[in-house]
């Protein structure tokens, strides 16, 4: 009788809160534990709760470091199929949600939705304590981290520590003191790929990021968006002390030695 209902798509179980139907009376059990916040599966490792044992099952991997789903190309392995599967895209090339607007193809519709913001404006993912707004969820969250101070992620041999996985990344390569990107007008040698690129602008004076609003050039991206917020005003970086914010974080660093005594009024 269950499998029927796959064929005649009857959902004869409802949710009474949000109206959401369900062909099976142990799924809309489940369901609605997104409404009461019941959470009866529980981690012994770590105590994290969830609503079903699935969920617990793939948590559980973090600490057994269980990756059964492997790439049969690259033998990259994921904890879950639906990881394998996006994954397996990058070997396909398979890029089957496209922009109406522009053409541009992404292997997730996710990512898709995200672009098509660009298109219309929308940032609907807001920081409550200087108002600036995001398109995705994590930039917001890690935008946050200038205000909380957070940074998670620490270098095991000098202990400085960064706000993303991939700044941290970039940052240990000073360590094994490999640099593999050559100037070949100079010599210079670089740890990344990206700061070559910016040097050669050193020598072809080619500033491709542009300000919208007054025209002024910039040879590095980051530039640009430190000079855009004497037009907005924007100052997103805030004293933890007085609560002084300023636009620049070299600025913000200034200002806290006058309350380290580093340096006086």
């Amino acid at each position: 009788k269950n499998h029927q209902r796959i064929h005649t798509g009857e959902k004869p179980h409802q949710c009474s809160q949000c109206g959401n139907a369900f062909t099976r009376k142990t799924h809309l059990k489940l369901h609605q534990r997104i409404h009461t916040g019941e959470k009866p599966h529980r981690c012994l490792l770590c105590g994290k709760a969830f609503t079903d044992t699935t969920t617990l099952k793939r948590h559980q991997m973090i600490h057994t470091g269980e990756k059964p789903h492997q790439c049969s190309q690259c033998g990259n392995a994921f904890t879950r199929k639906a990881h394998l599967k996006q994954h397996q895209k990058i070997h396909t090339g398979e890029k089957p949600h496209q922009c109406m607007q522009c053409g541009k193809a992404f292997t997730e519709k996710c990512h898709l939705k995200l672009h098509q913001m660009i298109h219309s404006g929308e940032k609907p993912h807001q920081c409550l304590l200087c108002g600036r707004a995001f398109r995705d969820p994590k930039a917001l969250k890690r935008h946050q981290m200038i205000h909380s101070g957070e940074r998670p992620h620490q270098c095991s041999q000098c202990g400085k520590a960064f706000t993303q996985k991939g700044a941290l990344n970039m940052h240990q390569i000073i360590h094994i003191g490999e640099k593999p990107h050559q100037c070949l007008l100079c010599g210079k040698a670089f740890t990344r790929k990206g700061d070559l690129k910016t040097h050669q602008r050193t020598h072809t004076g080619e500033k491709p990021y542009p300000c919208s609003q007054c025209g002024m050039t910039f040879a590095r991206k980051g530039d640009l968006k430190t000079h855009q917020r004497t037009h907005t005003g924007e100052k997103p970086y805030p004293c933890s002390q007085c609560g002084m914010t300023f636009s620049r974080n070299t600025s913000l660093k200034t200002h806290q030695m006058i309350h380290s005594g580093e340096k006086s009024h």
